[in-house]
């Protein structure tokens, strides 16, 4: 087993590691879970949710930005994973807006909380170059959050634009499309990306410390 020589606060200690490289893998797994468990309670409970009359403006995607950021794309990618399969399986069992039927489709609950974690990683890490740790934080959460709100909304115009308008003709709103998504995007997008950066500079924070990272 091969052995590298590091010095520690203390002194000249050699340290294993395949120990260390064990002892991170083990962090990562840790953190995932507790993420992953953290988005999906958030999303199935009212703690995460802020239901609103045309749909639901969540922050269940914070722990994936948060993922991202802390264990790297795949740790992300996994939590994202978690979120949209628990988003899809609540939009399935228990509709609760105008918008739940296009919720059930994988493609708009599942694939972009995946791309959310890893964009947050990229983001986070490409920010690191040009500016501090808290600014780098705050616009990974940004960029990952705003990856949540172009790309759901983005693959329902492409996939449901006219039974949205049917719907919401239904409902005795009218307007096209693109219009009723855009007032979304604004509506329930801009306030979920500033509590996403304001929680992920003061959670990612304090795992860094926790973590020692």
């Amino acid at each position: 087993m091969r052995l590298v020589s590091l010095r520690n606060e203390n002194g000249g200690e050699k340290v294993n590691q395949a120990a260390v490289a064990k002892r991170s893998y083990t962090q990562k797994l840790v953190l995932m879970s507790m993420l992953a468990a953290i988005s999906i309670i958030l999303d199935a409970t009212p703690i995460g949710t802020i239901r609103l009359p045309i749909i639901s403006a969540t922050i269940a995607h914070v722990p994936t930005i948060i993922g991202g950021m802390i264990g790297g794309p795949l740790v992300g990618g996994i939590v994202g994973l978690s979120f949209g399969l628990s988003s899809m399986i609540r939009n399935l069992t228990q509709p609760t807006s105008i918008l739940s039927f296009a919720l059930m489709n994988p493609l708009i609950s599942v694939l972009p909380r995946v791309l959310v974690g890893v964009m947050a990683y990229y983001g986070y890490y490409g920010l690191r170059k040009i500016a501090n740790d808290s600014v780098s934080i705050i616009g990974g959460a940004m960029i990952g959050s705003c990856t949540n709100t172009i790309m759901v909304l983005g693959m329902m115009y492409v996939l449901y634009a006219q039974r949205i308008v049917e719907a919401f003709s239904a409902a005795g709103k009218s307007g096209t499309a693109k219009t009723i998504l855009m007032g979304i995007a604004t509506a329930n997008g801009v306030p979920e990306m500033i509590v996403a950066a304001i929680l992920s500079v003061v959670i990612v924070k304090g795992l860094k410390r926790i973590y020692n990272i």
